[in-house]
């Protein structure tokens, strides 16, 4: 009897159907009616990149630490001085002529002097931060001759004759601060001879030197340092100061021979390269080649408190800063606030913007001048410290906008 079960099961299945429509077999590829739709996966929210920061920001003076303690009587000298320059522009003649007339110059009336005068503007790098990298420099003394003799066989010279100069502000006054400097081959304008290029060249141009040297690491740091002075054998001293460079790029060597495993970041310093030179002798020419960059001097009478900065004023030993000119005026009183070399004692000082450096380059960036001599190459080869900085302008003088102030 269980054979018949098969045909009573479709019997009763017919029964079914005919009672209710029949359905459409779904397709194979249709998702299932109760089958909830896939997840768009979630886009990463792509925010625009902000603008940068002004350079210059409206500051208060209670914002510029240990103002109150610092003695002014120094940069405001030294402010007196520069007015020679920086009364040329119409903002700054009243300033100028106001601190010609100053009678009182304690240091309560000099301090009220500024806070009346002056506007404080916090230096800000572009992506918001205010702390920057401080370093220093300063002056050595160097021994030298006037002849090429044993023990003086390093020249200086003057920029070269064959040397080209073109000043791009002349064609485009936006292309201010930047000139190119180039040599004569055929019918083009190709770059000036590198460090490395100039070598071969000091053999026929002997007879133009201004001075023999007797350490080319020590005339190697005094390139760098922009200026030095120099004591002859016959007991007189001489100032070489910068006059020009060949065009190319500054490359610092400590950072060469960090990369290649030489030293250690903490060893890099003025001090830890020179020992590394004197014990690497076959590997110096290597060495100083790391940087193409090439300074040319010009010799002047050994005056004034220091040799002369981009304004052509003498500079002010621990009162100078080499800035960078895209950024901060020349000749503007600076506040600093750092610490020494080395150490975490706080550095906060008045100084003034008086010179530039080719590895000056950046809004809250400086170089130090320490003066001259041994002491206070001690001082500049150890400092790297990080710092704030204000410039102060006169008051009711509105700074120019990060347009004006971009890289030139």
């Amino acid at each position: 009897m269980f054979r018949f079960f098969p045909a009573l099961i479709i019997l009763l299945a017919l029964a079914g159907c005919s009672q209710s429509p029949v359905k459409p077999e779904p397709r194979a590829e249709a998702c299932p009616a109760t089958a909830a739709c896939p997840v768009c996966p979630v886009c990463p929210v792509v925010e625009p990149p902000k603008p940068p920061e002004k350079p210059l920001q409206s500051a208060e003076w209670s914002d510029l630490p240990g103002w109150g303690e610092d003695d002014p009587a120094p940069p405001f000298a030294a402010f007196v001085a520069g007015c020679r320059s920086l009364e040329r522009q119409a903002h700054w003649k009243p300033v100028c002529n106001s601190a010609r007339e100053l009678k009182d110059k304690s240091a309560a009336a000099l301090r009220a002097w500024f806070e009346a005068q002056f506007q404080p503007w916090a230096l800000v790098n572009p992506d918001g931060s205010r702390n920057g990298l401080i370093t220093g420099y300063y002056e050595p003394i160097l021994k030298g001759s006037r002849q090429k003799s044993r023990g003086y066989a390093q020249p200086v010279f003057g920029p070269p004759d064959d040397m080209i100069v073109v000043d791009l502000a002349e064609l485009y006054p936006e292309l201010k601060h930047l000139r190119l400097r180039g040599r004569i081959e055929g019918r083009k304008l190709i770059p000036y001879y590198s460090r490395a290029e100039w070598t071969p060249q000091e053999s026929k141009r002997s007879p133009e030197a201004l001075l023999w040297i007797d350490d080319p690491i020590d005339l190697f740091f005094m390139q760098i340092q922009g200026s030095g002075q120099v004591q002859l054998t016959d007991g007189s001293r001489v100032r070489l100061n910068y006059a020009d460079q060949n065009g190319h790029p500054y490359r610092s060597i400590g950072r060469w021979l960090i990369a290649r495993g030489e030293l250690k970041a903490e060893q890099a310093s003025m001090q830890g390269i020179k020992a590394w030179a004197k014990a690497n002798p076959a590997r110096l020419t290597e060495l100083l080649n790391a940087n193409p960059s090439l300074v040319f001097f010009r010799e002047l009478p050994v005056e004034g408190s220091g040799p002369q900065g981009a304004l052509g004023l003498p500079l002010t030993p621990e009162r100078s800063l080499a800035v960078d000119a895209r950024h901060v005026p020349l000749g503007a009183p600076i506040w600093l606030a750092t610490t020494r070399p080395n150490s975490e004692q706080p550095l906060n000082r008045l100084m003034l913007g008086q010179d530039t450096g080719g590895a000056i380059r950046g809004v809250v960036r400086a170089d130090f001048y320490w003066g001259s001599g041994t002491d206070a190459g001690n001082q500049a080869g150890k400092m790297r410290q990080q710092g704030r900085m204000w410039v102060l302008l006169p008051r009711g003088y509105q700074p120019p906008g990060p347009a004006n102030n971009a890289p030139k």
